[in-house]
């Protein structure tokens, strides 16, 4: 497994999209009904789409930029702030008077599942700066999220004309926004809900093959959770299989982010596409294994580590 030492400057990704104020709960289980619940850990941490996948770049030894957009109030000053200790470029970050920053309250079970409650602002992406070629160029690859589409559509279209890799993170959204971004993409990860939807079935084999004849232009895969990722292997024409890893999940929230950043920086490294998808799938695994959102990301030594005793072989 190739390590980031071996990439001197570490590889550069713009992350596009969601920046957000998380407050988590950890309960003994997810409601079933109206009442009570009493939760017996908590924490606040900035994250969203693409600022945990910009902390899992991080974490893997590259450097990530996040052009995202808060409102000019406390929770807005809270989340640059946590990124910025985290290690994220957030000097592009915009601040947007008349608007509310983006809040999500979060129940984790000990099972690792969550219920999400989430507010965003849609005046928070009112304003679109304009991207141009020049404007992504020191990058080594750009990543977008679904929640700022104007903005992705523009990052996506100038890294294309760049010449670098335009990263889509194909998650559930509002009517027509996939199918706006995508054509723009050089490389698309849906999320196993998003590609059902998407191409109207199921099943997971048949959603790849819809899905790479829909935007035959892109590399295509889905992630699918515990069931692993698939992929259209370009060379041979197959769809291809990676189990996920077997871990004791704690918390899944941010895993599929986590995915999106260690993708987007191998791809940025110019890893191989298996090698690829197995440090996002090991990444992400590890990461479910850590109470507390995108803070439990792992570093390029852990997984590297965890990679050498997994021998499972793709499909």
């Amino acid at each position: 497994m190739t390590t980031s030492s071996d990439f001197n400057p570490p590889r550069r990704v713009l992350c596009v999209g969601a920046a957000v104020l998380d407050t988590l709960f950890r309960v003994r289980a997810l409601p079933a009904g109206q009442g009570k619940i009493l939760p017996y850990e908590m924490l606040q941490v900035a994250e969203g789409m693409a600022s945990s996948a910009a902390y899992a770049i991080v974490r893997l030894g590259g450097a990530a930029s996040l052009w995202g957009a808060v409102g000019n109030d406390a929770a807005g000053e809270r989340i640059i702030a946590d990124l910025s200790k985290s290690g994220i470029d957030t000097s592009d970050m915009l601040r947007i008077d008349g608007a509310r920053s983006a809040v999500s309250t979060i129940l984790v079970d000990d099972r690792g599942e969550r219920l999400i409650v989430p507010f965003y602002d849609a005046r928070l992406h009112d304003t679109v700066r304009p991207v141009t070629e020049r404007d992504v160029s020191s990058f080594d690859a750009v990543l977008v999220d679904v929640r700022w589409p104007k903005l992705a559509l523009a990052t996506l279209s100038a890294a294309r004309e760049a010449g670098i890799p335009a990263i889509f993170d194909g998650d559930v959204a509002g009517e027509g926004i996939i199918e706006m971004l995508a054509p723009a993409a050089s490389h698309i990860v849906f999320s196993q809900p998003a590609a059902e939807r998407l191409a109207g079935t199921a099943g997971l084999v048949e959603s790849v093959g819809l899905l790479k004849r829909k935007f035959e232009h892109a590399f295509i895969s889905v992630t699918a959770g515990e069931t692993g990722c698939l992929w259209f292997d370009e060379p041979s024409g197959n769809i291809r299989h990676l189990a996920a890893p077997k871990v004791r999940a704690v918390d899944t929230l941010a895993a599929g982010d986590i995915f999106h950043g260690a993708f987007a920086l191998a791809i940025a490294e110019g890893l191989p596409i298996e090698e690829t998808m197995r440090l996002s799938s090991m990444a992400a695994a590890l990461k479910c294994q850590v109470f507390g959102g995108r803070t439990g990301a792992p570093t390029r030594a852990d997984v590297c580590d965890a990679l050498r005793d997994w021998n499972v072989r793709v499909s």
